[in-house]
């Protein structure tokens, strides 16, 4: 009787491996997996840019080393035999497992592209109104963005660098603050000019209100509710006026004289610093969230990924 060994890669593929140390090729495990995966030889044989001819027979070749049966063929399909339904599932986690390592290895080599998520709004109000001075500093780095506001997962290695707006809890990342915002009313100079008096929040009614589906991100986001609670203007409906997915479509409609926005401090800066719209009143309400520069374990060693942060850290303070 033959004798046989276990060992990570074998626990790693679900299989035995004799004690002679010989293992199927892997080529065979690969077009098997992609071939039991996909239920198909000639989708298989896509995937893998090869032949159909080419994927049976490295599966009978399989089959031949492991000494059972993997596919019954059909006519015009094919089914799984009872051994590669055990054997499968071990494969998948495997290869799964080597093109995880093969995205961190090349995301670990400090090459001259650097890639960053960030929300559309932060990477359109904010983000890429200073790049430029970061390209200045860093020509050699090429800056990949890209605005969603997906969460990704950093330690996938697809990005170095996150920018994330919330409370700064990201268990297993390394987290940094970067901004705070507070939230108060504005409107563009035309409107002020030309529009209804707005001289107290009382004289919000005769006026839309333009909204950024804060709520819908959190409760606890600074909505036109809040700060009219807070004001305490009572003849406003609150959710009344235009609504959009977006803080910077928000501020966008505000500076086209559309209504009065609710608008976040470092969002809004650049407009109200160019004149493109007015701060309204004095009241301002604290935003309980922030945004923060996040970055996968051992990231910050890389270079490019250090001074892309200490960039970052270094605008956020002016």
């Amino acid at each position: 009787m033959c004798c046989y060994k276990r060992d990570f890669l074998s626990d790693a593929l679900g299989i035995l491996i004799p004690m002679n140390g010989h293992m199927p090729p892997l080529s065979a495990l690969r077009a098997f997996e992609a071939a039991a995966r996909l239920m198909s030889f000639s989708k298989a044989a896509d995937e893998l840019n090869v032949t159909p001819a080419a994927i049976s027979h490295q599966i009978h070749a399989l089959e031949q080393d492991l000494g059972v049966g993997l596919f019954r063929r059909l006519n015009r399909s094919v089914e799984l035999t009872a051994s590669a339904r055990v054997l499968l599932p071990g494969l998948s986690d495997a290869f799964a497992g080597i093109q995880a390592a093969v995205r961190r290895l090349r995301a670990h080599n400090d090459t001259g592209t650097l890639t960053v998520t960030a929300s559309p709004s932060f990477a359109a109000k904010w983000l890429v109104l200073r790049l430029h001075r970061f390209q200045e500093r860093s020509p050699e780095v090429d800056v990949r963005i890209s605005a969603s506001d997906e969460i990704v997962d950093l330690t996938r290695g697809d990005f170095d660098v996150g920018i994330r707006y919330g409370t700064g809890r990201y268990p297993g990342l390394e987290v940094e603050l970067l901004l705070k915002n507070e939230v108060f009313p504005a409107c563009s100079p035309q409107l002020l000019a030309s529009g209804p008096p707005l001289r107290t929040p009382d004289d919000l009614p005769r006026h839309t209100l333009i909204h950024d589906q804060a709520e819908a991100r959190d409760p606890l986001v600074p909505t036109w509710p809040m700060w009219l609670k807070a004001a305490g203007v009572k003849n406003v409906p609150a959710t009344a006026g235009i609504t959009f997915n977006s803080m910077s479509l928000a501020l966008d409609a505000a500076v086209a004289g559309q209504g009065i926005v609710l608008a976040y401090s470092n969002i809004a800066a650049a407009d109200l610093a160019a004149g493109r719209l007015v701060r309204l009143f004095s009241l301002a309400l604290p935003d309980q969230f922030a945004y923060y520069t996040v970055t996968a374990p051992g990231a910050l060693e890389r270079p490019k990924v250090r001074a892309f942060r200490n960039w970052l850290r270094q605008e956020a303070d002016r």
